[in-house]
């Protein structure tokens, strides 16, 4: 095989790896972001390759390498076409990988929240303008004819470390800015963005890293001697790169930050491409350290001011770009470099390069994308980022979003009677295995609850029905005795015992059906028989049965019932036992001359409020979370003789509870208790 053909196949070879380059940014973004939208970042680097190359090969050759007018953009070779030399053809392919790196670059510093289209536009003005017409200021003239102005005055870039990646980071910095922070990213309600995949996103730096052999190896366009040490200054320099900041973390945070020692890798490689053909080793090395350090520096300073660069392909390639650009006149071998400058003149003419970099790339790139921003949005939706990428930009979803989507609908409906869905043999289907036996474990438990709790329901049944006929019994004689049915009893004594046996099982009884119905209503078993009926009459009624035989003063009751909504619908027995509850609760821990008040208020906007309202003795308010658990009474300081079973407030609530309302105890010692109900609207009735 000629030296031709070997020339050929090495710059083949070499582009090759090149296109590698976009499997390790696609590894290494789709691992930093969050899982909901690696699916997306994935398509992106895939789409913009095919965009870059597409717009590559039909004008950004030609503007970059065609026949320079002035200097400034190339005339010819649109379309590309020349098949006759294979030399220029390799040269073509090598370039189109370049092209395509640098617009994947920009992908990392907008991802999880820049629409699928809008990036692709993005994509589209860096291959068509930005990216082409700065390339031929550093590198046109390369097939003869006028050198691009830059190259003119001495500017050096071997391999791209500012044509390619510092433009790109350049551009991606605009973006980022023009599009803004991810939600939750900065501000009060920071959050900890956790990356899904590090070990993916480690296998990428990787890959990058053998696509930078082809990268650098590949720019002296022809198989020689330069070549190995052109690999080895490239390997060092990643290696210098990862270690410096890897040493420089551990000092500052006490720990490894694998992200930070990734990216330092990537920085001493971004570096190195500037002058890799033209340094010795041990140069290569601190140009490695040195663009480590820069990389983790400009990515807390990118924090500082609160720009949302997911990945850091600023500081990676951005700044790493600059360094490696002005190290080439700080290290350099001016004979290699062949501009005949000095060493002062070559650090102008490169510090010239950079400055012009930044204007173009991100002068230019941030005004084109204030102007696309605002006639075409390019960020996704508030709810599309929070639902994630996947779903929203391609109506795809992952293991993860699926099981989380299983857990939300079973929060939400209360329905865990079926197991989410398991894939086997992957780490989110152990977790989705692990969460159906827990499911199963609180389902096992809730029916042995519903078992415990329809036991206990049976035996207060049972145990009310056969306390009640000795009770009635006992209540019977005594009231004979009181009565005085069986003759006169002999002593006063026997009388006012009798009428305490008389009180004391009346009492008893009401603990019991109180106890029965509480246990009732627990149990489900409360039977309800919903009609229409008048809020007013079953307050009315009440209040006559509470005072009938009372010496006090009648009760309060005001009603305000709008148009429509003047009757209820619901349990009239169920809800006359819950009104008479309160009412009787009020009488009974309230002096005789005291106020109590009751009213109803009743609307198709607020549904219907009931209030019962008395200046009794109130309820302390560390005892206000007692008197709604079952025998929580509050002892009656005013009557003892009519001291309450503790289970009226409990049974009151639960009754309201069944009718979808709610209430609400606000009370004050030696103030008063005020007790509000309140009903859905969907009650209410015209």
């Amino acid at each position: 095989m000629d030296v031709i053909k070997l020339d050929v196949a090495w710059v083949l070879i070499c582009a090759t790896l090149v296109l590698l380059m976009q499997a390790g940014f696609c590894c290494l973004e789709s691992g930093i972001v969050r899982s909901k939208n690696s699916i997306n970042v994935a398509a992106k680097n895939f789409a913009d390759f095919c965009i870059s190359s597409a717009i590559f090969w039909l004008v950004g050759y030609g503007l970059m390498f065609g026949t320079s007018f002035k200097g400034i953009v190339g005339t010819h070779g649109f379309g590309f076409s020349s098949l006759s030399d294979p030399h220029v053809v390799s040269f073509f392919i090598f370039q189109m990988m370049f092209c395509g790196t640098a617009a994947t670059i920009i992908s990392g510093a907008v991802a999880e929240r820049t629409k699928f289209n809008g990036y692709l536009m993005i994509s589209i003005l860096v291959s068509l303008l930005i990216y082409p017409v700065f390339g031929h200021w550093a590198w046109g003239g390369v097939h003869g004819g006028p050198k691009g102005w830059l190259a003119a005055l001495g500017f050096v870039d071997f391999a791209g470390a500012t044509v390619v990646h510092s433009v790109a980071g350049w551009i991606g910095l605009a973006a980022a800015i023009v599009i803004g922070p991810r939600l939750g990213r900065f501000g009060d309600a920071r959050e900890k963005f956790r990356s899904h995949s590090l070990p993916i996103s480690t296998l990428g730096v990787f890959i990058l890293w053998v696509g930078w052999i082809g990268f650098n190896g590949g720019s002296v366009l022809k198989i020689d001697d330069s070549v190995p040490p052109i690999i080895l200054n490239t390997l060092l320099a990643g290696v210098f790169g990862g270690v410096g900041s890897m040493v420089f973390t551990q000092m500052r945070q006490r720990r490894p930050d694998v992200l930070s020692f990734m990216n330092g890798t990537l920085a001493g490689l971004v570096a190195i491409t500037a002058s890799a053909n033209s340094v010795v080793p041990m140069a290569a090395a601190v140009i490695g350290v040195v663009a480590g350090l820069l990389c983790i520096l400009a990515s807390n300073l990118l924090d500082r001011m609160q720009i949302d660069d997911v990945v850091y392909a600023f500081p990676v390639h951005g700044m790493a770009g600059m360094w490696g650009t002005l190290a080439v006149a700080i290290f350099g071998d001016l004979d290699c470099l062949g501009t005949g400058l000095d060493r002062w003149h070559q650090f102008i003419a490169q510090g010239t390069g950079i400055v012009v970099a930044v204007g173009w790339a991100f002068g230019m790139g941030y005004l084109l994308l204030r102007g696309l921003n605002r006639m075409v949005a390019l960020r996704v939706s508030p709810e599309s980022e929070k639902v994630g990428l996947n779903i929203s930009e391609h109506d795809e979803s992952t293991d993860q979003i699926d099981l989380l989507r299983s857990m939300e609908y079973q929060k939400k409906s209360g329905d865990f009677s079926r197991p989410v869905r398991v894939d086997p043999n992957s780490e989110i289907g152990d977790i989705a295995d692990q969460y159906n036996q827990v499911l199963e474990k609180l389902s096992s438990a809730k029916i042995d609850a519903e078992k415990a709790t329809e036991a206990k329901s049976d035996f207060l049944a049972h145990m009310s029905h056969e306390l009640r006929t000795p009770l009635n019994a006992i209540i019977g004689f005594a009231q004979m005795m009181v009565n005085g049915v069986f003759g006169k009893m002999g002593h006063s004594k026997y009388q006012e015992y009798c009428d305490d046996i008389h009180t004391s099982a009346q009492h008893l009884l009401s603990v019991v059906n109180d106890l029965l119905d509480l246990s009732k209503i627990e149990a489900g078993q409360m039977g309800r028989d919903e009609t229409v009926f008048s809020i007013p009459e079953v307050i009315d009624e009440a209040a006559r049965l509470v005072f009938a035989s009372a010496n006090r003063a009648p009760l309060a009751t005001a009603f305000q019932l709008a148009e429509g909504a003047s009757m209820f619908r619901g349990d009239r027995r169920l809800i006359f036992q819950c009104v008479i509850n309160l009412i009787s609760n009020a009488k009974k821990f309230s002096a005789a001359d005291s106020k109590i008040e009751v009213s109803a208020t009743a609307s198709l906007a607020d549904g219907l409020v009931i209030v019962v309202r008395d200046q009794g003795i109130g309820i302390a308010s560390e005892d206000l979370s007692k008197v709604l658990a079952p025998f929580g009474q509050v002892r009656a300081s005013i009557d003892t003789s009519h001291s309450g079973t503790g289970l009226g407030l409990p049974i009151a609530k639960k009754l309201c509870e069944l009718h979808g309302g709610a209430m609400q105890i606000d009370s004050a010692q030696n103030i008063g208790t005020t007790i509000t109900l309140t009903f859905p609207a969907s009650r209410l009735r015209a």
